[in-house]
């Protein structure tokens, strides 16, 4: 099946290709509708308070972070490739936002730029879509996802810990996670009782509902939702407040507003290099999520559909003064656990999140932060798949760095870097491996066909030598390549008359690596031997066209992938044969006379392959 591109459909097929919210209503039921609703009111109760709080972070008023999780979360979802993704405030790029705006002493100032970084964060990952550049993410390793699921999960409960013993914050947004955990911990006073209580007593509740769920085969069964309702109508009903317990306090009654972000060159230009960092941070930790989801519901990822969401919600959000976000890690997993069937859960979550603060904000209020920590440390140990955990650390060495590294990086150096660190340390080790080329030699056995050389064969034609490689012919296999060239010509001997190279599997040449090839080549050619290349594809014609290497051969020393019986391999046999010298002894030589191969050269050739 050929795929149509995007120029060739028609405006509806466009629509649905590019918000693939409005396709998955093409196969809406009424059961996915109720599965949405509750995942998107459950979000909804955790994104309140979350986007109050990552607003604070970025030193910027509560309300800019509910800003964002109505408009960007709507936003997002309509354009997310993933199904549960949930976009909007998110603790890694708050983080990033308050290095980035940290010294704007004005508030207004400060909003503006905001603001206005949610534009540039937006237009840059628009371009990184447009570009296709998201596709680029694929060669991150499944082991870089695990290793940010599981540090990021054991951040979660940390950072939870305060709240869910009702201690007071100590530390500052420029001091480090672990010293922050520390001083709250140490200096934070002493436990309360009663907020204690009330998270502990939600963690036991969701805990055993959700067992009793599993074992009655209950799939949508809310006990995240019920959690949280049952704990805010125990706080409003014994008035916990009095008790010392914390709750989420009162949330201001208002949406945003269209506004256009004030385009200030010279912001523009001071916020620019922070824009790039914050906008890859932003489609490395919404792509990593989305992954990691992705491993659980099978579903296929269009990368570059998920970078062109991110940037269009970060857009859209500038003019709702909203400032950047992402895929929420924890907000993405309750949507994901809560049983969301599809991109409308984020709609509904956005709606939710108005209605809450246009509505519902006296009884929201009351929802203990305690009863919300253990909602989150619940989501934290559901995050960590302990099984794919022991399999990726048991499976290589190699898997098991990655894994350990990137978790250790999120505890220790901060959870916005982790995944640049486990995409960093994965190229480090594959980049070797992708340069390692392998070669085979092979014989020509008695019978006349051609198999890779085993300990106990014999030489059949010793005035031919046959070698293939398989890999990449690219620069960083260079030294691979010419130490192999250099056994190939170790194996020479002087009864050697022809030397055939199968490049059948030799993929993706470059300048480099050709240019290895050629040096080859002309030192085989001054020792007056025939060399025959067999198995070229027409990419890799193109290339020994364009480089000269064609000029260095003789004529009729190409041999093309065929469709046919008689392999290229086997043409360039025949050829060889009929370029031995007369005294040269090879039983097979006389078979092959009167056969005529017919050589074919030049990158216009069909592509085809060998049989």
């Amino acid at each position: 099946m050929t795929a149509t591109s995007p120029s060739a459909l028609s405006l509806p097929s466009r629509i649905l290709r590019y918000v693939p919210a409005l396709g998955a209503l093409r196969t809406y039921r009424p059961i996915d509708a109720r599965r949405d609703l509750v995942a998107g009111l459950t979000v909804a109760t955790v994104a309140v308070p979350q986007a109050m709080a990552y607003a604070l972070i970025a030193g910027l008023p509560p309300e800019y972070g509910l800003y964002t999780a109505i408009v960007m979360t709507a936003v997002g979802a309509l354009f997310d490739s993933s199904r549960q993704l949930i976009n909007g405030p998110t603790n890694a790029i708050s983080i990033a936002l308050l290095s980035a705006i940290g010294t704007i002493a004005d508030l207004q100032l400060k909003l503006q730029a905001a603001i206005l970084m949610a534009f540039l964060v937006g237009f840059i990952q628009v371009i990184i879509s447009l570009l296709r550049l998201g596709d680029l993410t694929r060669y991150i390793s499944s082991s870089v996802i695990v290793g940010f699921t599981g540090g990021a999960s054991v951040l979660l409960v940390l950072d939870q810990l305060k709240n869910l013993l009702g201690l007071n914050s100590v530390g500052g947004p420029h001091d480090h996670f672990l010293q922050r955990v520390y001083g709250s911990l140490v200096h934070g006073g002493s436990v309360n009782p009663t907020t204690a209580v009330v998270g502990f007593g939600t963690i036991a509740f969701v805990v055993v509902v959700g067992a009793v769920k599993k074992k009655l085969g209950w799939k949508f069964f809310p006990e995240l939702l019920l959690g949280i309702v049952l704990s805010a109508w125990i706080s409003a009903s014994l008035d916990l407040r009095s008790s010392g317990v914390a709750i989420i306090g009162n949330i201001p009654a208002k949406l945003p507003s269209f506004q256009l972000p004030q385009f200030n060159a010279e912001m523009i230009r001071s916020l620019s290099s922070s824009a790039l960092a914050i906008a890859l941070l932003g489609i490395l930790e919404a792509i990593s999520m989305a992954k990691s989801i992705a491993a659980d519901t099978h579903q296929k990822l269009d990368l570059n559909q998920q970078c062109l969401s991110e940037g269009v919600a970060n857009v859209v959000g500038s003019f709702f003064s909203c400032f950047p976000g992402s895929g929420s890690l924890t907000r993405s997993a309750i949507n994901q656990q809560a049983g969301s069937a599809s991109q409308w859960s984020g709609v509904i979550s956005a709606i939710a999140v108005a209605v809450i603060v246009l509505i519902f904000a006296p009884y929201a209020m009351f929802i203990p932060r305690s009863a919300l920590a253990g909602i989150l440390i619940v989501t934290a140990f559901r995050m960590m798949k302990f099984d794919t955990i022991a399999r990726h650390l048991r499976a290589t060495r190699f898997d098991a760095i990655i894994v350990a590294v990137t978790a250790l990086a999120a505890i220790v150096v901060s959870v916005e870097f982790c995944v640049l660190i486990g995409v960093f340390l994965s190229f480090l080790l594959v980049v070797p491996r992708i340069g390692k080329m392998q070669l085979t030699e092979f014989v020509v056995a008695p019978e006349g066909h051609v198999h890779e050389r085993f300990p106990h064969d014999g030489v059949v034609c010793p005035g031919i030598l046959i070698f293939g490689f398989e890999g990449e012919m690219f620069f960083g296999s260079s030294t691979s390549i010419e130490e192999h060239f250099q056994e190939i010509e170790s194996r020479i001997e002087a009864t050697t008359e022809v030397l055939i190279l199968r490049l059948k599997r030799a993929r993706n040449p470059d300048a480099v690596g050709l240019g290895v090839l050629r040096t080859f080549i002309q030192r085989i050619r001054a020792r007056k031997i025939h060399v025959l290349l067999c198995g070229v594809r027409n990419d890799f014609a193109d290339a020994l066209q364009k480089t000269g290497i064609e000029q260095d051969l003789e004529d009729g020393a190409v041999f093309f992938e065929q469709p046919i019986r008689q392999t290229s391999t086997m043409q360039a046999l025949e050829h060889a044969h009929r370029l031995l010298s007369a005294e040269h002894d090879c039983p097979l030589k006389k078979r092959n006379e009167g056969l005529h191969a017919e050589p074919q050269l030049g990158p216009t050739h069909p592509y085809e392959f060998d049989v």
